[in-house]
């Protein structure tokens, strides 16, 4: 049997490692075949080979190829960021299953910066605990055993790389405000984590 082309190369994390050097327009400006071919195609790619088996899970998962849907967005939100570095050094593929209303539901994801590859489940509260569904989920089933969330995180922290943090607002911002500390040789960013 032939090996597989891979779908992400040296390219891949030499742009990543080069971007975060050069974060600004002008640099992006003129990288931007580079980008399309050694980021976004390669996205797109590993999308249509992984869709199948992540349909097979769930025929809801999204994927339609839509960035925000599946793929994040290279552009960070700077308006009141003090760090008005204009492009993320990262990129995520994501499936999730469309949540009724604003609410969001979990999501499957791989994602890629210049020395790092994660892959995961993450899912998120929303900003009112009413509405979120992992409230929603959580409640009954803590309410009817109390002790159920700490069995969980035991649970599953025996095979999986995990944390848990919260949101506070200081100042009109929210920043983190509490996280679970990962375990020897893990590192994050944007809130992923992944072994070295």
């Amino acid at each position: 049997m032939a090996s597989a082309k891979p779908i992400f190369t040296r390219e891949t994390f030499q742009f990543f490692r080069q971007l975060s050097r050069n974060n600004r327009k002008a640099w992006m400006d003129a990288n931007r075949e580079r980008y399309q071919s050694a980021i976004v195609q390669r996205f797109r790619r590993l999308l249509e080979e992984v869709s199948p088996a992540v349909l097979a899970l769930d025929s809801r998962f999204e994927t339609s190829g839509r960035t925000g849907s599946n793929f994040s967005r290279i552009n960070r939100d700077i308006r009141f960021a003090k760090d008005k570095t204009p492009y993320r050094t990262q990129m995520y593929l994501k499936f999730s299953v469309p949540a009724p209303g604003e609410q969001e539901s979990g999501q499957l994801y791989v994602g890629l910066s210049a020395d790092t590859v994660t892959a995961g489940f993450r899912i998120y509260s929303s900003s009112k605990r009413k509405d979120s569904l992992l409230a929603q989920v959580g409640q009954p089933r803590m309410q009817a055993k109390p002790r159920w969330v700490a069995q969980q995180k035991k649970r599953l922290g025996r095979r999986y790389e995990s944390y848990w943090y919260t949101m506070k607002k200081k100042n009109g911002q929210s920043i983190p405000a509490g996280r679970l500390q990962p375990k020897t040789g893990t590192r994050f960013w944007d809130g992923s984590c992944a072994a070295n």
